[in-house]
C-alpha cells in the first residue's frame, strides 16, 4: 500500500495485506521460519463415538520411527480442560472418550510425516470398552440430558398470557423444522507453534481469534503465570468462530510439548483430522406453534429450540442465548415464549460460527412467517410488513431493548423498488405457469441483528499507538486479523485522527505481550472496539501536539487541524507533522499511548434473559430469484440483489466484500453443505473437500446488485460506522425461501413444502415429491 493513498476513514482502500495474499508473500503461522532443532506434534484420535479408556500401548508408538515423546492427559501438570465457560472439556481424554476424533495422545517426533503415522496407529494402541452413543439430538432431548440448564424466555402483552393469546387467534399453525449445521472450512487449518524462551516462558504463535484465553489457557494447563505466555497472532487464514475459543486445544498441546522438552514444536492438523476434532455450527431442532390474523399478523408464538451441543458446552449456552435474542429478527411479537435446550451428543463440541446463533434464531421465524404466506395466499412481503417493528410503538423485542435506530421499513422500500421486485414476482408466476418442469422462486428476507456480546465484559478493547521520530505510526490493538481488513480499518482510523497517508500507519502482530485481557475477536465487534481503542490512544497523541504547537502559534488548542501530514492554524500557518514530531521529542512530550474502550449502557439479567444486551442493531434485506430443475433437484441462483446498513461505512470496498462473502457463506450453509454421521459409529461421513461441499465462484450468480444502506448509527459507534461481519450471513435466507417458493410451485396452491435445511437437491426432491403427492 503505498504512502500516497488517503488515510481518511469512508474511502474504499484495498485491505492492508492484499498484495501479500495474492503474491503468496503474507506470513501466516506455518509460514514462520522454523528455527533448528524444531519438533512437529499430531494428535491420536479416539476410533467410537463413546467409550472407556482402559489404556494405551505407549511403548509401541515410543518406538515408532522419529517419534521423540507421546504425552496423555497424565502429562499435563495443571487442569485437563479447556472448556471457556464450564470447565467440561478435556485437552486430551483421561477415562471416557466422547466423540469419534477425541484427541487422546499426542505424538511429538522429528517430522510432521513420522509424528502423523505414529498418530495413526491409535486404532491399534488403545484400548477401549465400548459404550453405547448418543446420536440422536430428540432422544438426548427426551433424555433430560443437557450441557447447560435449559432457558426459556417469553414476553405477553395479552392479559391472558401466551396460551390466551394463542387460543383467541383467527389461525394458527404448528410444526417441526430441521437445521442443519455448518464447517467454518477456513482455508488455513488450525495451528500452534510453540517455542521455549530464555526465561523460562513460552513463545506461541497461534491462529486464534483469541489470544489472550489461549495465553490463560495455557497457564492454566502448564501451571504458569501469564506473563510467561506469550501468544502471538499475525493473521489467519480464516476463522469465522472456528478458532475463538477451539484453538486452545492445540495451543495446549504444542506448549506442553515444547515445555516438556524445550524445543520448538509445532501442531498443524490436516484437514480430515481438524474436520474429526473440532465443532462448528450448531445444527437445531425446532418445534413451533403460532397464531395469527387473517393478515399474517403474529399474534402469538411458541417454539422449543434444540441446538446440537456435542460433548461439551464449549461456547454453546451464549449461542444459545443469542438464537433466542434473534428469534424476533425484524418482526414485532407481542406474545412468545420460547425455551431453549442444549442436548449433550456424542459427537464434537460445536462452537461459534459466524452469527452465533443468531442465524439460526432468526431464520425459523421467518420459515414461519413463510408458512402463513402460503397458508393465508398472500406474498411473504405482505406477511414481512405486517410484522415490522415501529419506531415509536411495537418497538420493544422480546427479551426488552428498545429498538431505537429501526430502518427496516424505508430500506426494505427501497430495495424491493431497486431489485423490481413486484413485477418480478408477476414474472415468476407466469413462468411456472407455462413451465412443468423448470420453476423458478423469488423470496426478499429482512435482517435485523443486535451487535455486542452477549456477556458484557468482554465489550472492551485496549490499544497502544506510537508515533517514531521520522512520523511513522505503529499501532497495536487487541484484535486479529482474520482477512476481515479490521487491521486496515484500525489504521484507517488512526490516520484520520493525525491527519496522514495511510501509508504511514502500520498496525503490528496481535500480541498479549503488547495489549492485556483483550477479547475474542467475534460477535461482528472487531472495529467497533478495536477502533474505538485505537481513537482513544491517538487522540492523546493528538492533543499533546496540538497543545505544543497552540502554544508556539498563540492559539486555541482546539483551532489546530491535523490534514494531509501537516498540523495547520486557521490563518493558514501549517507545520509538517514530522517537523513537530522531532520537535515534541526533544521538548519531551509522550510520543506513544495506550486507549481504552468499553461500550457504555449494557446490562443483561441471565437468569430472566432480559435487558439490552445490544448496543445497536444492523439491518438488511436481500431478494434472490432462483431457478430449480424438479426432476433432478439442482438449481441456480439467477440474480441477487442485497442492501444492507454498514451505517457511514469506515471502508465501503471491504464492508462490499464482507457482505458479498456473508451471503456467499450463508448460501451454502442453507444449500449444499451438508453434515452426515455415520448412524451405528457416529463417524462424519463429510469431512473432507471431496464430500464436504461448500459454495465455488460459479455459484455466484452473474447478476450479483449489492449496495450499501446510506444511514448515520444512531449509537455513538466509531465514526457512526455499523459492525458488518455477522450481520449480512442472514441475507441467504432469501435464497432458501426462494428454493421453498420454488418447490412450493410445483404442488397446489397453499401448499407446505416439507423443506429442510440444507435443501440440497435429495432434500428438494423430496420436498417436491411431498408437494406432489
Amino acid at each position: 500500500m503505498t504512502a500516497t493513498l488517503t488515510g481518511a476513514v469512508g474511502q474504499p482502500l484495498p485491505h492492508e495485506s492484499a498484495r501479500g495474499h495474492v503474491s503468496g508473500r503474507a506470513a501466516y503461522c506455518d509460514d514462520i521460519p522454523e528455527p533448528v532443532g524444531t519438533l512437529h506434534a499430531a494428535l491420536g484420535l479416539s476410533p467410537v463415538a463413546h467409550g472407556r479408556l482402559l489404556g494405551i500401548d505407549l511403548a509401541r508408538l515410543q518406538a515408532l520411527p522419529g517419534v521423540v515423546a507421546v504425552y496423555t492427559a497424565a502429562d499435563i501438570p495443571g487442569p485437563n480442560d479447556c472448556g471457556p465457560i464450564v470447565h467440561d472439556d478435556p485437552i486430551l481424554a483421561d477415562g471416557t472418550l466422547r466423540y469419534l476424533g477425541q484427541p487422546v495422545f499426542a505424538v511429538v517426533a522429528e517430522s510432521r510425516d513420522a509424528a502423523r503415522r505414529a498418530a495413526a496407529q491409535a486404532k491399534a494402541v488403545l484400548q477401549i470398552e465400548p459404550l453405547p452413543a448418543q446420536l440422536d439430538l430428540r432422544a438426548a432431548h427426551a433424555a433430560a440430558d443437557w450441557v447447560v440448564p435449559p432457558m426459556h424466555l417469553s414476553r405477553a402483552t395479552h392479559p391472558g398470557g401466551v396460551d390466551a393469546a394463542m387460543a383467541e387467534a383467527p389461525h394458527r399453525l404448528s410444526g417441526r423444522w430441521t437445521l442443519g449445521g455448518q464447517e467454518q472450512f477456513y482455508l488455513e487449518g488450525q495451528i500452534s507453534f510453540a517455542l521455549p524462551q530464555d526465561d523460562g516462558g513460552l513463545l506461541v504463535h497461534c491462529s486464534t481469534q483469541h489470544p489472550s484465553e489461549m495465553q490463560a489457557l495455557i497457564g492454566h494447563a502448564l501451571h504458569l503465570p501469564s506473563h510467561a505466555v506469550q501468544v502471538s497472532c499475525r493473521r489467519m487464514g480464516g476463522g469465522f468462530g472456528g478458532k475463538e475459543s477451539q484453538s486452545a486445544l492445540f495451543a495446549c498441546v504444542a506448549a506442553l510439548a515444547a515445555r516438556r522438552l524445550q524445543r520448538p514444536v509445532k501442531l498443524r492438523v490436516d484437514r480430515d483430522d481438524d474436520f474429526l476434532i473440532t465443532g462448528r455450527r450448531h445444527g437445531f431442532e425446532f418445534d413451533w406453534a403460532v397464531g395469527f390474523d387473517d393478515a399474517g399478523r403474529v399474534l402469538a408464538l411458541e417454539i422449543t429450540l434444540l441446538g446440537d451441543a456435542g460433548h461439551s458446552a464449549d461456547l454453546s449456552p451464549p449461542v444459545m442465548t443469542r438464537a433466542l435474542c434473534h428469534i424476533d429478527n425484524a418482526c414485532w411479537l407481542p406474545n412468545v415464549a420460547l425455551h431453549g435446550y442444549l442436548p449433550r451428543t456424542n459427537r464434537q463440541s460445536n462452537t461459534a460460527f459466524r452469527g452465533f446463533g443468531g442465524p439460526q434464531g432468526a431464520l425459523v421465524t421467518e420459515v414461519i412467517l413463510d408458512h402463513i404466506a402460503h397458508h393465508r395466499s398472500i406474498d411473504l412481503l405482505a406477511v414481512h410488513r405486517a410484522n415490522w417493528y415501529g419506531t415509536t410503538e411495537r418497538n420493544v423485542t422480546p427479551y426488552g431493548q428498545v429498538v431505537e435506530d429501526n430502518v427496516i421499513a424505508p430500506l426494505v422500500d427501497q430495495l424491493s423498488v431497486s431489485a423490481d421486485y413486484a413485477k418480478r414476482r408477476a414474472e415468476v408466476a407466469l413462468f411456472n405457469a407455462a413451465s412443468p418442469v423448470l420453476k423458478k422462486g423469488l423470496a426478499l428476507s429482512p435482517v435485523k441483528f443486535g451487535i455486542s456480546f452477549n456477556v458484557n465484559h468482554y465489550n472492551q478493547a485496549g490499544a497502544l499507538v506510537h508515533v517514531y521520530l521520522d512520523g511513522s505510526v505503529l499501532v497495536n490493538h487487541g484484535g486479529t486479523e482474520m482477512g476481515q481488513g479490521l487491521n486496515t480499518k484500525v489504521a484507517q482510523v488512526v490516520a484520520h485522527e493525525l491527519g496522514l497517508p495511510i501509508g504511514r500507519v502500520r498496525c503490528s502482530a496481535t500480541d498479549t505481550s503488547k495489549v492485556a485481557n483483550t477479547s475474542a475477536t467475534a460477535a461482528s465487534t472487531g472495529a467497533d472496539l478495536n477502533g474505538q481503542a485505537a481513537q482513544d490512544a491517538t487522540r492523546r497523541i493528538r492533543e499533546r501536539l496540538a497543545a505544543l504547537q497552540a502554544a508556539e502559534w498563540q492559539l486555541p488548542t482546539a483551532d489546530i487541524v491535523f490534514v494531509d501530514g501537516q498540523l495547520r492554524a486557521p490563518d493558514g500557518r501549517s507545520v509538517e507533522f514530522n517537523a513537530l514530531v522531532q520537535r515534541a521529542y526533544v521538548a519531551r512530550v509522550q510520543l506513544w499511548s495506550e486507549g481504552f474502550y468499553a461500550t457504555p449502557g449494557l446490562h443483561w439479567d441471565r437468569a430472566t434473559l432480559t435487558g439490552k444486551p445490544f448496543y445497536y442493531f444492523a439491518y438488511g434485506a436481500a431478494v434472490s430469484e432462483v431457478l430449480l430443475d424438479t426432476l433432478t433437484g439442482e438449481w441456480r441462483l439467477l440474480r441477487a440483489d442485497l442492501l444492507h446498513d454498514a451505517g457511514r461505512s469506515l471502508n465501503p470496498a471491504l464492508d462490499i466484500g464482507q457482505i458479498e462473502g456473508a451471503f456467499v457463506q450463508g448460501m451454502g450453509w442453507l444449500t449444499s453443505e451438508e453434515l452426515v454421521w455415520h448412524p451405528q459409529t457416529g463417524a462424519l461421513l463429510t469431512h473432507a473437500p471431496s464430500t464436504y461441499k461448500v459454495p465455488t465462484a460459479n455459484d455466484v450468480p452473474d447478476a450479483l446488485h449489492t449496495r450499501l444502506f446510506e444511514n448515520a448509527n444512531v449509537a455513538d459507534s466509531i465514526h457512526r460506522s455499523k459492525a458488518v461481519g455477522e450481520p449480512p450471513l442472514l441475507l441467504a435466507f432469501s435464497v432458501w425461501l426462494a428454493l421453498r417458493d420454488a418447490v412450493a410451485a410445483t404442488g397446489a396452491p397453499g401448499c407446505q413444502p416439507p423443506l429442510t435445511a440444507p435443501a440440497t437437491p435429495e432434500a428438494l426432491l423430496r420436498a417436491i415429491d411431498a408437494v406432489r403427492d
